[in-house]
């Protein structure tokens, strides 16, 4: 099999918290007042477009392909048979994009229309959600791979002391290989008030999450491809992406790195973690050719402080760093 045509078999996955990407306009309805031009961040037009490019290239640089160490040498010895190991990379337009923490409508609508990915010809849904801030999560998806049939927004119910929490978006549709995918992007309360306080807040989204993949087994077939994925902001070990597991998902991020130095997608007092995670059903953890974090050179710096590398983020504290996002990418590939 020639290069060319395994490119084509492949499907590209992608999850990035794009670290509070607002517009510059104020929703009455919503507490978006630092992220204006005279709020706490200094929110321009100029640094919104800036965000806006950022976000794109970071999305295009997702689509360079590499053969990491992380693959099993089973994986390695496939794509050597089939022409698609070699010392170069290559470069393919990723399908699918989960996104964390875009305000609204319009900012989607700049960034697949008037930003560096206006020529990708991107489609999109997005949820609404009662979250203070405003914050939402959407999916952008390439309409020459994936032909959406449905989406929705599912709403998280607050338990007691919880704040109104992100919406959860599901969507379906038919890729190009004739098989259906459901989807499922969530970005789960943060651990505001220590974790141990939120940690029950997390997990009624994350029950919410796995009631979704249950009605999918259920209603539509008990082997579904399925795809879960966001910022849970909780790790592997958690309570929360255990109970996703136990529905018969893997999680296929789980220990997760770079090529240049990032051991997780967010560094904190420079200790590496992963909040965000993609979790797959069977028949998709079986096809799964890679997993990692995009650490590209111009997404990553030096950490001054601990060593090592960090991510090249936006914004520390109020203090414009003129970067990209405080998350790293994660990219998975499946071969159809």
């Amino acid at each position: 099999m020639t290069l060319s045509l395994l490119l084509i078999s492949l499907f590209t996955f992608v999850e990035l918290n794009c670290e509070n990407l607002f517009d510059c306009q104020h929703d009455s309805l919503k507490n978006d007042i630092e992220f204006l031009p005279g709020g706490a961040y200094h929110w321009t037009r100029t640094r919104y477009w800036q965000k806006l490019d950022r976000i794109g290239q970071t999305i295009l640089s997702c689509g360079e392909q590499q053969v990491t160490n992380q693959l099993s040498p089973r994986s390695k010895a496939s794509k050597r048979k089939e022409g698609g190991v070699n010392n170069g990379k290559s470069w393919q337009l990723p399908d699918m994009v989960a996104l964390c923490e875009v305000e609204n409508d319009s900012v989607l609508h700049d960034l697949t229309r008037r930003s560096l990915l206006r020529n990708a010809c991107y489609e999109y849904v997005m949820t609404n959600s009662p979250d203070e801030r405003g914050i939402d999560v959407a999916l952008m998806y390439s309409p020459y791979s994936f032909r959406l049939i449905d989406s929705h927004s599912v709403r998280v119910k607050p338990i007691k002391g919880m704040r109104p929490t992100r919406d959860i978006l599901y969507a379906s549709g038919v890729t190009v290989s004739g098989d259906t995918l459901h989807v499922i992007v969530a970005h789960l309360p943060s651990r505001r008030g220590g974790e141990k306080y939120s940690r029950p807040f997390r997990m009624a989204a994350a029950r919410q999450v796995a009631a979704v993949v249950d009605s999918i087994y259920n209603n539509v077939s008990a082997v579904a491809k399925i795809i879960v994925a966001g910022d849970f902001n909780d790790y592997s070990n958690s309570e929360s992406i255990q109970l996703l597991c136990s529905k018969r998902m893997t999680e296929v991020s789980q220990g997760a790195k770079g090529c240049n130095g990032a051991k997780g997608t967010y560094r904190y007092q420079g200790l590496w973690g992963s909040l965000d995670h993609i979790l797959v059903s069977r028949p998709l953890a079986d096809i799964l050719t890679e997993c990692y974090v995009n650490d590209a050179e111009f997404l990553i710096e030096r950490d001054e402080k601990y060593g090592g590398v960090k991510p090249r983020r936006n914004y520390l504290g109020p203090r414009y760093l003129n970067g990209f996002s405080d998350h790293l990418p994660l990219v998975a590939r499946f071969k159809w």
